[in-house]
């Protein structure tokens, strides 16, 4: 055998040996916790997803034999949910994005073509038997598509709203119209509009730009409205139960609310774009902690639009956190721009150590605010 052949052989063998190792996860070196040391952690930043290469992986072999495959990235994502193993984010710019992490794939939601085509999704919501519902302003109706990605129908007739979140609760479709400033109920079966509300009533019951929805276990709807700088609660029936929030830059305030989330202890996630956070509130409405703020580090938002919470899918995150952070549900949020676009993080808690109660945790922030001089801002402060 000539020393050329023998070369030749040695290298496809090497390529062949790259092929079999499975890339490592993506880790950072140092663990981001929130709120940092030495408060005691409830959250710690795990990894991101922005393109193809955040989950695709492709083998030496196949990089030797047909070069470096070209990289795909978001552009502007919005909305995002996950159900089994699959982060669906919304491209405003494009169509439902789908990270399957069981299978390494990037690409778009199937069933977004023909009937199903998104024109500017902005939201999405999925159910436990895996039916989706996205929100498209630019459409204007919520399209549905079933747990294989198939399109199923869609909702209310295009023209004279702008339908921009949709959840569901039992039989009920309860969906944000940014352009009339109400809530906007269908039902799930024959698509008929039920009942309108969040326009009448008292002007204290009114909304004005309501912009993000979630929903609780107990079916009250909270709304996120960008006149109002407020959260609004309301029963599944219309009536209004309370507003907290007011426009500043304080803890417990908005400048720019969009993306919330409700876990199932109560606690309340709301994204603040203008402060680049997520601030953190008790079922009643009083603040208990803030994360992430303005910049291009793990950790950091840049123009943060959604947040939502997964219980479902912590075992392909556990890589990820620190051996002694115990998780309790993931957290995800989008950037609309930055280096990292889908942000992963992890409620939990250190173990071995004993957490306050919310009560005891708002009696210790009390005492905080009492002894400053002036109150702190949201941007960059850690309140927990």
């Amino acid at each position: 055998m000539s020393r050329v052949l023998q070369g030749i052989l040695g290298t496809i063998l090497a390529v062949l040996l790259g092929a079999c190792a499975s890339a490592p996860p993506k880790r950072q070196e140092a663990p981001v916790f929130f709120p940092p040391a030495p408060e005691l952690p409830r959250l710690q930043y795990l990894t991101s997803f922005s393109s193809l290469q955040d989950v695709e992986e492709q083998s030496a072999f196949n990089r030797f034999v047909v070069g470096q495959k070209q990289d795909v990235k978001l552009d502007k994502p919005y909305g995002v949910a996950m159900y089994d193993w699959k982060i669906y984010v919304c491209d405003t710019n494009s169509t439902v994005i789908v990270f399957d992490l069981r299978n390494k794939t990037f690409g778009p939601l199937k069933g977004a073509v023909g009937p199903g085509r998104l024109i500017q999704p902005t939201n999405i919501f999925i159910e436990k038997d895996g039916t989706k519902y996205v929100a498209d302003p630019l459409r204007g109706q919520i399209v549905a598509f079933d747990r294989d990605d198939a399109y199923l129908r869609a909702y209310g007739e295009p023209g004279g709203w702008k339908p921009v979140d949709v959840v569901a609760f039992v039989d009920k479709l309860y969906v944000a119209d940014i352009a009339n400033g109400l809530i906007k109920v269908f039902d799930k079966q024959s698509g008929q509009t039920l009942m309108t509300f969040g326009n009448s009533g008292a002007p204290s019951d009114r909304l004005d730009r309501p912009t993000n929805l979630a929903v609780d276990s107990e079916g009250y709807l909270y709304v996120t409205d960008l006149g109002r700088f407020q959260v609004v609660k309301f029963d599944r029936d219309g009536h209004f139960k309370m507003g907290f929030g007011n426009l500043g830059d304080g803890p417990g305030h908005f400048a720019r609310p969009k993306g919330i989330a409700v876990a199932r202890d109560g606690h309340l996630y709301v994204v603040d774009a203008a402060f680049s956070n997520v601030q953190i509130f008790s079922k009643e409405g009083r603040v208990l902690m803030f994360f992430g703020g303005s910049g291009d580090q793990p950790g950091n938002f840049i123009l943060p639009a959604k947040v939502t919470l997964d219980y479902d899918n912590l075992s392909y995150f556990q890589q990820f956190a620190q051996p002694n952070f115990q998780i309790d549900y993931l957290v995800l949020v989008t950037s609309q721009f930055g280096p990292r676009l889908v942000n992963v993080l992890a409620s939990g808690r250190e173990r071995g150590k004993k957490y306050p109660t919310d009560a005891e945790l708002l009696n210790q922030i009390e005492e905080r605010r009492q002894g400053m001089q002036k109150p702190q801002n949201p941007r960059t402060a850690s309140i927990s």
